[in-house]
């Protein structure tokens, strides 16, 4: 049986503080007012002071109210029956559908034993060029989608739930506006990926601290699922707004700040959630894509900056298009040498011209007069943005690749390439 406490000695913002013994740091605890009864999770323990976040809010609370600790952290079901449903940040049916609450586990817990993964080998197929065929998707990586608040970074993460070749998507949404949120929930109905998904969605206009549950509620239902042999793919938006959730609670906890007012462990909770990428030895894996907005577009603040040293890469997404420059997978190389044999010929020899073409661009917007060889380069950048940088392409990896090559062709001699003799002879287009 808990103890129940009758004395709450001080309530600041949505955070009480009561004195208790024999209490866990995440533990649960009901806190019992006028307005019923609340949810509240431990954030704090200093000697025998319990820091609470009440999760509905701190209003109509009063000192003298009752506060009884639940004894174990939040838990979550990894049930098969949550496929298709979208719940709250802590975990309770956003749908109108019933509850679900067999096979539950703590959220939260530690990242996998290095000695239990192995070294990722598969690629995630998405349709999407820039990502297939330039900074390829591997099973198991984390990757952040660098972007400034405008940028149609929430319509491609639905786009990449409803193509990528994985068993199991699991979407969780940070301070999401409530249009966001239909968006990915009529989307993914519509196309019929709900049925192979779980969201866990927290609203701009829900507690704060739910925020911060989101991505653990994932991940736990990722490793339970995974763990089952299944290719999960883990899609959070915004890990900003994450940041942005813990800096709050930092300022009323009265900590100490770091860097912009950010807490100092900023860089640990990030990496105790990226860390949960894995791929189990005889099991299945879990993928995470996670977008990162970046304030001011600013590489170097706190958040991305942090982020970088965490993940294996980054996606840039700046004009609604993915750019070629600074976007990175690090874990490319793992598999794009087992897709097709032109594959990285296609990759190195695209970029390269591309970059010629944003040199001709230079040369042209300051007066130079255009080479034969500029003015090929120039229809070659045309072409490469249409046709591989929109994000409106979905095609297959094999299509991309032969449209690159239908590209090249179009705009070069074969000598003009660079590219070997039996690559030319094997896959230039046939006059």
């Amino acid at each position: 049986m808990r103890k129940v406490y009758h004395r709450i000695i001080q309530i600041a913002g949505n955070v009480i503080t009561v004195e208790a013994d024999d209490v866990g740091y995440n533990d649960l605890a009901e806190v019992t007012s006028s307005r019923g009864v609340s949810l509240a999770q431990v954030i704090r323990l200093q000697d025998n002071k319990v820091y609470l976040q009440v999760f509905a809010g701190s209003r109509g609370v009063s000192t003298d109210d009752q506060v009884r600790f639940i004894g174990h952290p939040m838990k979550v079901s990894t049930s098969e029956n949550l496929l298709g449903r979208i719940f709250t940040g802590r975990g309770e049916p956003r749908d109108g559908r019933p509850e679900v609450s067999d096979d539950e586990v703590e959220i939260g817990g530690p990242s996998v034993n290095p000695a239990k993964r192995i070294i990722p080998k598969n690629m995630i197929r998405t349709g999407i060029p820039m990502i297939d065929v330039f900074n390829s998707l591997v099973e198991s990586q984390k990757l952040p989608i660098f972007s400034v608040a405008g940028e149609p970074y929430n319509v491609l993460l639905a786009r990449i739930a409803m193509q990528a070749e994985v068993d199991v998507i699991i979407l969780g949404g940070m301070g999401l506006k409530h249009d966001d949120y239909l968006f990915f929930r009529n989307t993914l109905d519509e196309h019929g990926a709900l049925s192979r998904s779980v969201m866990f969605v927290h609203t701009a206009s829900d507690p704060t601290v739910e925020c911060l549950l989101v991505p653990d509620m994932c991940l736990a239902v990722a490793e339970k699922y995974a763990l089952e042999g299944k290719r999960v793919l883990c899609l959070l938006s915004d890990m900003t707004n994450f940041a942005d959730a813990m800096k709050e609670i930092a300022i009323t906890m009265e900590q100490i700040p770091s860097n912009r007012g950010y807490p100092g462990d900023l860089y640990s909770q990030l990496a105790s959630r990226y860390e949960k990428a894995v791929d189990f030895d005889g099991a299945g894996s879990i993928t995470i894509l996670a977008v990162t907005t970046m304030p001011g577009d600013d590489v170097t603040h706190p958040i991305p900056d942090n982020t970088g040293y965490i993940t294996e890469g980054q996606f840039y997404l700046r004009n609604q298009r993915i750019e070629p420059f600074g976007s990175l997978s690090r874990l490319k190389q793992q598999v794009n040498a087992d897709t097709r044999a032109d594959h990285r010929t296609i990759m190195d020899t695209m970029i390269r011209l591309y970059a010629d073409y944003k040199e001709t661009l230079e040369k042209q917007s300051m007066g130079f007069s255009m080479s034969s060889w500029d003015r090929k380069l120039l229809k070659f950048g045309e072409l490469f943005e249409a046709r591989m940088m929109d994000l409106s392409v979905n095609i297959p990896l094999e299509e991309a690749l032969d449209l690159g090559w239908k590209t090249l062709d179009e705009c070069f001699d074969k000598s003009e390439t660079g590219i070997k003799t039996e690559l030319i002879d094997q896959f230039w287009p046939k006059q």
